[in-house]
């Protein structure tokens, strides 16, 4: 049964599903109309605490195509949202009505005028896009939100945004020229100063209450964005009905074209990093800056900062940016620091920025809980933001929360995440008493209770507190001229609804997927497009296809809708979520690269057990899960008589692979078979005080993993013979072992558990010698501290991460986990004096995406640099990602994800360079569509001690 949905302001009543309405749009717009359950569950939320679901979204390719969407949407009653990145954290990027999507075809640079230093830009293109085009003139455009990857510049202006730089540069609204707009009834506008495209009655309205105007606005705030900035009505400020309606959160109208001024890049830059002892001392120092001209002025202190490696001396930091090392002394002896560092590194500048730049998500995970926006972004004037945050935090501790302030203490402005408990009705009336009570403060200190993000739902109806009842009157007037039908974002800013309504966390399950699905807060990390994001991996699939269901966060809110079961009704049956997940390469990288660490392949792997759980579930499974997620079955049982088999027309279709890749080969001799056979090359040192032939001594257990034992049996010996030329003794475990990962991956949980209960019953007998050492290697093969070293980075991460978690209850499991390590941890830690031969080569090739979101790369990075080996390996993922790219309907987005990094890197790489990948699937992708042969490590550094092999 369709129920009716009645919504703030003249607007009428319309349909949950409306198809009348969705036939009207399609009739009308030359653009994407989209009413379907997955598009209406990935624009539910954003950034925020909150959730209003839409009954459809429109993807505009023009103004036309809006003033479309708005005439239709009149004659139906239904409300219309203009969203860009949904990066906004009041949630005023979310509406129950239609969506405009104005990310896909509305995100164009339209012109760059360097000598007048302006650019025209369509709404959704996003900040670094335009950033990038303006670099080469030696111009930026000023406000850069820390979300400058993947924020758009309609959604800025929307929000007034700001950034690091505003302390020089300014607001959005003080770098806006110019603004074309369409009016709920088709009115198209261009705004600008001197009162140029106001609606009729605005400038009016203005002049009837110019006192009020005068005098209703806190002084002395540079970062004022609560509320409609009316004041830049009045006449001595120009009339600027462009600045005016920036900020206005989608309220007044929706705009289609800005022309934004640009400001030169500073000539050189350098990151002055000033430590205080504590956040006190930070925030009363900041203001005294302001007077050195610096570019940023950025406070945090240590409880965001998880470990402070690169920071100077101090409880708190201030991150100043200024122009030139003569201003960066001068704001050092001013500073008063107790001690500073000076970076003009842009590699280091980066790295440092990094910390400041995923605070957003950082501040979320708090020690032993989670953290949340609610009060994200207020601002007081910088000289008292040190009272100020004394006051905030005594605050926190009356109410019993927690939270890590932190953002631009030049300009009083404070981020912070709190640990409301927005689950329970108890703690949804604690959300507000507080946020009733953080708003009295800030208002006593003459701030505002927005400093960057806007209103939204989150702070508009405390609006009252700070600007009194008869400004937020004429917020109503205002929007009433410009919309007088109630259609553009109703319930924001004026006529708010409450804010402890629409909360997402409502009827959300507290454990399982729910959970899991809510740690997403939409910072849209994910969601970066362009050119190549340098080492990181997320999100490899959003890259190679621009659709927000196949970034985190989409599959995240999909997952979100599912566990609610309101619009996503199947359940694990859903196949929108199922469609969503097939694309996602179970890469990892949200793992480490998402700020708030959502682990997407995890819950992937969970939807796959259950949607295709029950009797008959098996029947429903692709072919593909039955023999690659059961490869390492097959090659144990079978081994190279699979070749013949494999090499006939039909066995892809017959595997279930895609017919445009080639089949493995199986080695004609495992590496097994090699290690059992072979005569050890070093034996262990005689024990002290005995003169007897030594028994053979393990240092290490080298794990057999099924790609190296089957498919690349060279990796395994060059490894051993490297191992065993730095003096180590190499022993592998006493029988057939298996870490589970192919059954991880195509969500076979069950079977991996088996799989791996089997694998730890090997490892942890005595019965037999391990294999290659004497009796004494009875013992357990992880006991005593004994590294387990593993040469396929997937295998690695298996047994180092999702071992542990799917069998919590098994004391071996941390055990096994923990001794984990990887060919150059093992040299480095086990070996550290041996010197690696010394290749100096350049090298390139590839660093397996789960190596850099679980196992790290560090030692690798320092093993490459002894043995001479230059340069860097690209991030990203290869795209093959075990069986995702021998998968049906996978190839393009396989091949398109090795175009981001991957192709790219080995196309520039000079003719010398050492090609390195250690992943198996890494190197059969270059094989595949490269044309190139990638090498693990271990036989770059076997070639160069003499010992290279040839695959076999």
């Amino acid at each position: 049964m369709r129920r009716a949905l009645r919504h703030p302001g003249t607007v009428g009543t319309h349909e949950e599903h409306p198809s009348g309405l969705a036939s009207d749009l399609r009739a009308a717009v030359a653009g994407d109309v989209d009413f379907s359950t997955t598009a209406r569950a990935l624009t539910s939320m954003d950034a925020s605490n909150y959730r209003r679901v839409p009954v459809g979204t429109v993807a505009p390719r023009d103004a036309d195509d809006i003033a479309a969407v708005l005439e239709v949407c009149r004659a139906h009653g239904t409300p219309v949202v203009a969203r860009g990145g949904g990066t906004s954290i009041g949630g005023q990027a979310t509406g129950t009505g239609v969506v405009l999507d104005l990310t896909r075809h509305m995100n164009r640079l339209v012109s760059l005028d360097p000598e007048e230093r302006t650019a025209v830009v369509r709404p959704g293109l996003v900040l670094d896009r335009l950033r990038e085009a303006a670099r080469p003139y030696g111009l930026t455009f000023g406000p850069d939100p820390s979300t400058h990857s993947r924020c758009t510049l309609g959604g800025m202006i929307g929000n007034n945004a700001c950034g690091a730089h505003s302390v020089a540069w300014g607001t959005t609204a003080d770098n806006v020229r110019s603004l074309d707009v369409v009016t709920s009834r088709g009115a198209r506008l261009t705004l600008g100063r001197d009162g140029r495209g106001a609606p009729p009655g605005l400038l009016d309205l203005g002049g009837a209450n110019l006192a009020l105007l005068r005098t209703g606005y806190p002084e002395g705030l540079p970062r004022r964005i609560s509320g409609y900035a009316l004041d830049a009505l009045l006449p001595e400020r120009g009339a600027d009905v462009a600045r005016s309606f920036c900020g206005s959160e989608g309220t007044l109208g929706v705009l289609t074209q800005a022309t934004v001024r640009l400001v030169p890049l500073p000539e050189e830059p350098v990151l002055v990093v000033l430590g205080y002892a504590d956040e006190s001392a930070a925030a009363d120092a900041a203001a005294g800056l302001l007077a050195y001209g610096p570019l940023t002025v950025e406070g945090m202190a240590a409880d965001l900062v998880r470990g402070a490696e690169g920071l100077p001396r101090g409880g708190a930091w201030l991150f100043c940016e200024v122009d030139g090392a003569g201003a960066a002394r001068r704001l050092v002896r001013a500073a008063d620091a107790l001690d500073a560092a000076l970076v003009r590194d842009p590699a280091g500048q980066r790295a440092l920025w990094r910390i400041r730049e995923d605070a957003a998500g950082t501040a979320t995970r708090l020690p032993g809980g989670e953290a949340w926006p609610g009060w994200e972004d207020c601002a007081v004037p910088p000289a008292r933001l040190g009272a100020y945050l004394r006051e905030f935090r005594a605050l926190l501790a009356d109410f019993g929360l927690r939270g890590v302030p932190y953002g631009h203490f030049g300009d009083g402005c404070v981020h912070v995440r709190i640990d409301f408990d927005l689950w329970t009705e108890q703690g949804v009336r604690e959300f507000r008493r507080f946020s009733e009570a953080v708003a009295d403060l800030v208002v006593a200190h003459g701030g505002s209770l927005s400093g960057e993000h806007g209103d939204g739902k989150a702070r508009a109806e405390l609006l009252p507190k700070m600007y009194g009842a008869e400004l937020v009157g004429l917020f109503g007037a205002v929007k009433d001229v410009w919309d007088p039908d109630g259609v553009l974002n109703p319930g924001m800013l004026v006529r708010p609804e409450p804010l402890d309504s629409g909360l997402r966390f409502t009827g959300l399950p507290v454990v399982g997927v729910g959970r899991a699905a809510a740690r997403c807060v939409g910072v849209a990390k994910c969601r970066v497009e362009g050119p190549s994001p340098g080492p990181g991996v997320m999100c490899p699939s959003f890259r190679a296809t621009g659709e927000e269901k196949h970034s985190t966060r989409g599959r995240a809110r999909l997952l979100h809708e599912m566990a609610l079961g309101e619009v996503v009704t199947g359940g694990w049956r859903s196949e929108e979520v199922r469609e969503a997940l097939d694309l996602c390469l179970s890469c990892k990288g949200c793992r480490s690269d998402c700020p708030v660490g959502v682990d997407m392949a995890a819950y992937k792997a969970e939807f796959l057990d259950r949607h295709y759980a029950g009797p008959v579930g098996f029947l429903r499974r692709p072919r593909s899960h039955w023999t690659m997620g059961g490869l390492p079955r097959w090659l144990g049982l079978f081994g190279r008589a699979l070749n013949p088999v494999m090499g006939l027309p039909f066995a892809a279709r017959l595997a279930g692979v895609t017919p445009e890749r080639t089949m493995p080969r199986v080695a004609e001799r495992s590496f097994t078979s090699w290690f059992a056979d072979r005569e050890p090359t070093r034996r262990a040192t005689p024990r002290p005080g005995t003169d007897r032939e030594p028994t053979r001594r393990a240092d290490l257990t080298l794990w057999p993993d099924t790609f190296t034992d089957h498919l690349a049996p060279e990796v395994g010996r060059a490894a051993v013979r490297v191992l065993e030329a730095a003096g180590l003794g190499v022993a592998l475990p006493p029988g057939r072992v298996c870490c589970g990962l192919t059954y991880v991956s195509t969500g076979q949980l069950g079977a991996a558990r088996r799989v791996m209960r089997r694998m730890l019953d090997v490892l942890e007998s005595g019965e037999g010698a391990v294999r290659g050492e004497g009796a004494e290697g009875r013992a357990r093969v992880t006991g005593g501290g004994r590294p387990l070293v593993v040469l396929e980075p997937s295998c690695a991460a298996t047994l180092r991460s999702d071992l542990p978690e799917l069998l919590p209850d098994d004391p071996r499991a941390a055990r096994v986990a923990a001794s984990v390590r990887t060919f150059a941890e093992a040299l480095e830690t086990l070996a550290p004096d041996w010197d690696p031969p010394r290749l100096d080569r350049p090298v390139t090739g590839q660093t397996h995406c789960h190596q850099h979101a679980v196992l790290g790369d560090a030692a690798d990075r320092r093993l490459r640099e002894r043995a001479g080996l230059t340069g860097e390996l690209a991030g990203g993922c290869c795209g093959l990602a075990g069986n995702f790219g021998f998968e049906p309907g996978h190839y393009e987005v396989s091949v398109a994800c090795a175009e981001d990094q991957l192709l790219p890197a080995l196309r520039d790489a000079p003719a010398e360079a050492a090609v390195l990948a250690d992943g198996f699937s890494c190197r059969t992708q270059m094989g595949d569509v490269g044309g190139v042969r990638g090498r693990h490590l271990a036989e770059v550094l076997g070639e160069g001690l003499g010992v290279s092999d040839v695959p076999g």
